[in-house]
């Protein structure tokens, strides 16, 4: 028997190996990263022209309407104040809403949740503004919007544990609860005797929120823009936020690799419901200055638009915020000039997230397919 060892089959290159020899084709990663951008970039577009259809069958120039637009959100000083003053309720409400959406948790409760921490915070503020300092009431009023909120919401995510009710019903139904209790408590026990009107007394200016210079902008904006990048840590930097976007992917793989899934979805929930009352309070105490029927602004229900063509990412949902800002403040003054109505603004924001969903899902098929 021979000794010798038999020739390997393997063929023995000359060159150095690189490192694309054993990673994937760069540039497919590449674009399958910027391919979703831009098709979101495309929606928005499509959606704009959709509204140019509908400015020109009302009887306006499309290109002179959206100018109008644009110089109404941006053209001075006051219409950027008013821009920035309706992107911060707009940018809180999507941060909490884009927690939830991670965690496939469906809030829909914006709306009660707001006017609960409003109620809660405001409450505070009243009560404590003739015997207590700025500095710690108007801190104090802040906690009790997020706690107000994050308890309205707590009462879905508890029907959802306990009774397995679906949250979409329950935190709608409770945005009716919340209304009606507002009102009720704004014409009777919380009436302001002074006034024939259903609303509370006012809050002192002492408490409340401060404006940043001589302009009407609070720090409530400062705070909205402070917690996008802390949503974004949350979400990706921390293992909680692995195990909401994991719980988001699959609930039963969530459960396999042992996650809890019933925190997850309380902590969601809790969490949007905080930011929404946060909005609330900071609405109240910065614009409105006391409890009244009018302090809603359609926030709940914006905020979902918001989120959602965000792409529920923080940075996402601060461009959308602003984007939504402008149409709304712009719109005013397409109306001024044009006669266009003013609802108009909102039938964009629909055609923009719908063009938005609809290439995102196109995008996603496509991605998949490769």
């Amino acid at each position: 028997m021979s000794d010798s060892v038999p020739s390997s089959p393997v063929t023995v290159r000359s060159e150095p190996a690189t490192a694309g020899d054993f990673s994937p084709d760069w540039r497919t990663a590449r674009l399958r990263q910027v391919i979703p951008l831009l098709a979101a970039l495309a929606g928005v577009v499509v959606g704009l022209l959709a509204g140019a259809i509908l400015i020109f069958l009302s009887g306006a120039d499309p290109a002179a309407a959206y100018l109008a637009m644009f110089q109404g959100a941006f053209g001075s000083q006051r219409a950027l104040t008013e821009t920035l003053l309706k992107t911060a309720p707009l940018l809180l409400m999507g941060l909490g809403l884009t927690v939830a959406f991670r965690a496939q948790v469906w809030n829909i409760g914006g709306e009660g949740q707001y006017l609960m921490g409003a109620l809660v915070g405001a409450g505070i503020g009243l009560s404590l503004q003739a015997i207590a300092p700025p500095a710690l009431v108007i801190p104090l009023m802040l906690m009790g919007g997020l706690v107000g909120g994050a308890l309205w919401a707590a009462v879905a995510a508890f029907l959802k544990l306990r009774f397995q009710i679906n949250e979409i019903i329950s935190t709608l139904m409770l945005n009716y609860i919340a209304e009606y209790w507002l009102l009720y408590l704004v014409r009777v026990p919380l009436k302001d005797p002074d006034s024939f009107l259903p609303q509370s007394i006012q809050l002192v200016r002492s408490v409340r929120l401060p404006t940043l210079g001589d302009t009407r902008i609070h720090i409530g904006f400062l705070i909205a823009l402070g917690l996008a990048p802390l949503v974004y840590l949350l979400l990706w930097k921390t293992p909680l936020g692995f195990r909401i976007r994991a719980i988001g992917a699959s609930q039963t793989v969530a459960r396999y690799a042992g996650m809890n899934v019933s925190r997850g979805i309380v902590f969601a929930l809790l969490f949007s419901g905080a930011l929404a009352g946060l909005t609330g309070i900071m609405e109240v105490s910065a614009l409105h200055t006391r409890l009244k029927a009018g302090i809603l602004g359609g926030y709940g229900f914006s905020g979902i638009l918001v989120a959602l063509l965000g792409r529920l990412h923080p940075a996402g949902v601060l461009m959308a915020s602003l984007f939504f800002a402008a149409l709304t403040i712009g719109a005013q003054t397409m109306h001024s000039l044009y006669g266009l109505p003013m609802a108009l603004a909102q039938v964009i924001q629909g055609l923009v997230v719908l063009f938005v969903l609809a290439a995102d899902a196109l995008t996603r098929r496509w991605i998949g397919t490769r």
